[in-house]
């Protein structure tokens, strides 16, 4: 009966929208609570969106804890986190204007903030992460690379696309072959008289790895395997013994969310898998967490999800977009067929986001 009672309790809204000072806290508070003309029991004005307390303690993971995370050269972590624990005792330093809120949300949720130290594999100090990055023990992860991670078939006929933006010839099916080998060795897996396809089953996805934009003259082609492609698949959560810190799928996993200084590295592991006799390789896009909504190594209890959650395999399933990496010239080859070619017309683009401090 008690139990019942505080559930009952716990679903009745505590605070509203409008109880917030900050600007953005209110913002996210009015996206995410709940429609109600009933007056507020905090600050009895009725044209806010309600908050009960599961709410009240979404908006301050939103705010104070993903609204704090900083990116490092591989990995991220948190500045700020709150829990029961710390009410009454939290020893963060917000704006001016924050002052007041912090105090209504810890009062409401029973909560107090701190500031975090997060395990250090966040920040990158994965083991094999770390041999890829010195030049002399590359060579023995890389090896593991090919040898733990799974060959994976695409199939004859499986189609994908191809996203150019102001080809010279947008109607001619080379334009949407891998670029010249003299302008080879700018992109993440294409080095120096190597050339790569680069291709996706999600348009979204290439439009953000072209960063086109509304003014550009955009085409895709809709291409289709000649045969069954041996590929490399590197987006596999591999089944490992011991933690984070001496974890190859976390190294793999950081490895294609960092940004173009990560490049050598996987040029690297892409030149050997070629020669391993691979036609390519299946990698998660840089921008799988902003297509869906993912968060960048999430925890619990300092553990990640990743790697400890019974349904991993689903968890990173639904956070990760699958891109290939087709080696040489495809096209021109015949491995791959530009079964058709069309201009793309962006009429709308919207944004999703939520707002953080600005000092804590």
């Amino acid at each position: 009966m008690n139990e019942e009672t505080t559930n009952n309790n716990d679903d009745r809204p505590i605070l509203c929208s409008n109880c917030f000072a900050d600007e953005g806290l209110r913002i996210d508070a009015w996206n995410h609570g709940l429609d109600s003309q009933d007056k507020c029991p905090n600050c009895g004005r009725s044209d806010g969106r309600k908050l009960a307390k599961a709410h009240v303690e979404s908006l301050a993971w939103r705010f104070f804890v993903s609204g704090t995370t900083i990116r490092c050269d591989y990995g991220a972590a948190p500045v700020v986190q709150f829990n029961e624990y710390h009410y009454g005792k939290s020893d963060i330093s917000p704006s001016p204007w924050l002052e007041s809120d912090i105090k209504l949300i810890e009062d409401a949720a029973k909560v107090g903030f701190f500031h975090y130290g997060p395990r250090l594999w966040m920040l990158g100090e994965v083991e094999p992460l770390k041999a890829l990055q010195r030049r002399a023990t590359r060579p023995q992860i890389i090896s593991r690379v090919l040898s733990e991670y799974p060959e994976k078939k695409l199939a004859k006929n499986t189609k994908f696309y191809r996203l150019r933006v102001s080809p010279q010839h947008p109607a001619e099916p080379l334009e949407y072959d891998s670029p010249p080998v003299h302008l080879a060795g700018n992109g993440r897996l294409d080095s120096a008289g190597f050339s790569v396809m680069y291709g996706s089953q999600d348009i979204d996805v290439c439009i953000h790895e072209c960063r086109a934009s509304a003014e550009d003259d955009i085409y895709v082609a809709t291409l289709t395997a000649q045969r069954d492609l041996r590929l490399l698949d590197l987006t596999h959560v591999l089944e490992e013994e011991g933690t984070e810190f001496e974890s190859l799928d976390m190294a793999i996993h950081m490895l294609f969310l960092a940004r173009s200084h990560s490049y050598e590295i996987s040029r690297a592991i892409a030149m050997a898998t070629r020669d391993a006799g691979f036609d390519g390789i299946i990698y998660p896009s840089f921008f799988s967490l902003i297509r869906t909504g993912g968060r960048p190594f999430e925890t619990a209890y300092g553990l990640s999800l990743r790697r400890y959650l019974p349904e991993r395999d689903k968890y990173a399933e639904a956070f990760t977009i699958r891109n290939f990496a087709l080696f040489g010239q495809p096209v021109a080859s015949g491995l791959a067929n530009v079964k058709c070619i069309n201009r793309l017309v962006l009429t709308q683009v919207g944004y999703i986001g939520h707002f953080g401090p600005v000092t804590y």
